[in-house]
């Protein structure tokens, strides 16, 4: 039987994309509490369906697929330049393919104005009224209002038309901004996007006995299950280990691991691989907020999604992807070269430390890879800055294996300018089998 919140869940599942949804409205037509109601419109929140923007309400929203999370919403624009809504509210669920800068005569405006875009402008009336009729959103630049007229011409056609006390300029940064951390973000791989769901999982309940989980390691050959309540809540772990030499009558409840490691849909992939190589764990639990068993990943899946990764095309580039692009190998493939640009360094014009980090860790990841070894999980990483480094600096990093194992190395780096030592690194790790 499904619980008070996963009740709560479906039924905003089934609104109607755009409707708006109160604490109240919930509590009241689920016969549930305004607590329960709240935090499972924060659950949903979390999960992409619902959002909620200042002076407006909480709306019904289209989840994103993963694909084209670079579109925002114009209720996400809203959130972005601290904006307010004029008119045309039952639009905000829906999402910009492109926003452009209303600077230029009417008519060359017009040619460039499309349905799904927004149009970024001043106290132009006239403008904003042929873009609702084109089927684009209107954002005000400069704190301006509008006609009447125009805000009812914005309900009607269901399309968002907005105010901003910021200049044009500045909320054009601000939204492209937005976008591009959006594509950095795809990038990144989180549980949601590769573990086992609920209702593919395998699990026991509490009030099981050890026959119980003879007869599920019987059906699946896995050794490993979650143990849940009534309620779907995650209360253990229940492996081999535990059941060895006990009766079968026995509650599993008596012998399971309590309070076990678990991750969330939003833990990152980076985060997962260090836990299972750092503790040794073949399967963990994933939950919500409430503890609730949302399913389960495994030390294959996490694997197999680090392989996957490794072969995608990269969008958005981050500080870090900047730093280590640069980087080449010597004609013996046996250094690494890089020249420090601006981006690489800090206030005082040398190289930052966190740049020279990165780069002694991106170093030790190539040699280990040269070695088909793996991946690298650094444990401990210590670094010694002896000269500062210049702009412009032509760097040649050495990175040499002091000791290497089955799962575990110690690699020292030296960072060399003009032949001169200026930086050295001793990094830890675990290695992690492709």
């Amino acid at each position: 039987m499904a619980t008070k919140h996963e009740q709560i869940i479906r039924y905003i599942t089934s609104l109607e994309i755009g409707e708006k949804i109160s604490v109240r409205q919930i509590a009241k037509h689920l016969h549930v509490s305004d607590g329960t109601a709240y935090r499972a419109i924060k659950e949903a929140e979390n999960q992409g369906i619902v959002s909620t923007i200042e002076r407006v309400g909480t709306i019904r929203i289209e989840k994103k697929k993963k694909e084209n999370f670079e579109r925002l919403s114009f209720a996400e624009v809203i959130n972005i330049v601290d904006g307010q809504v004029l008119g045309g509210r039952d639009g905000l669920h829906k999402t910009l393919n492109r926003f452009l800068i209303g600077a230029m005569k009417l008519e060359a405006m017009m040619r460039y104005t499309e349905a799904g875009s927004l149009l970024i402008v001043g106290n132009r009336v006239k403008a904003h009224e042929l873009a609702i009729e084109a089927g684009a959103a209107v954002l005000i630049t400069g704190g301006f209002d509008t006609d009447e007229s125009i805000k009812r011409l914005a309900d009607e056609k269901q399309l968002p038309i907005m105010s901003t006390s910021y200049d044009t300029f500045t909320v054009a940064t601000m939204i492209n901004r937005a976008i591009y951390d959006q594509l950095i973000k795809k990038e990144i791989v989180v549980v949601d996007d590769i573990f086992t769901p609920f209702h593919e999982a395998h699990y026991l309940y509490k009030t099981d006995k050890i026959k119980n989980w003879h007869a599920l390691n019987q059906e699946t050959s896995h050794t490993k299950f979650p143990v849940i309540n009534d309620e779907r809540k995650l209360v253990g772990m229940i492996t081999s280990k535990d059941i060895m030499r006990k009766e079968v009558e026995v509650h599993i409840d008596k012998v399971m691991t309590k309070e076990p490691q678990v991750v969330h849909p939003q833990t990152s992939l980076a985060y997962v691989a260090h836990m299972m190589v750092w503790e040794g764990i073949e399967v963990v639990p994933v939950v919500d907020e409430f503890m609730v068993l949302q399913g389960i990943i495994t030390r294959q899946d996490v694997l197999k999604a680090l392989q996957h990764v490794q072969r995608q095309p990269q969008i958005g580039e981050t500080i870090e992807d900047i730093i280590t692009g640069n980087l080449t190998t010597d004609k013996d493939a046996t250094n690494y070269m890089t020249v420090v640009t601006p981006q690489m360094t800090n206030q005082l014009g040398t190289l930052s430390n966190g740049v020279f980090t990165s780069l002694v860790t991106e170093a030790a990841t190539r040699l280990v890879e040269s070695l088909n070894r793996g991946d690298l999980v650094v444990e401990n990483i210590t670094v010694y800055f002896i000269k500062p480094v210049p702009i412009d600096a032509e760097l040649c990093i050495q990175p040499k294996i002091l000791e290497i194992g089955r799962i575990y190395t110690k690699i020292d780096v030296e960072i060399y300018n003009e032949k001169k030592l200026v930086g050295k690194g001793l990094l830890m790790a675990q290695l992690i089998e492709r």
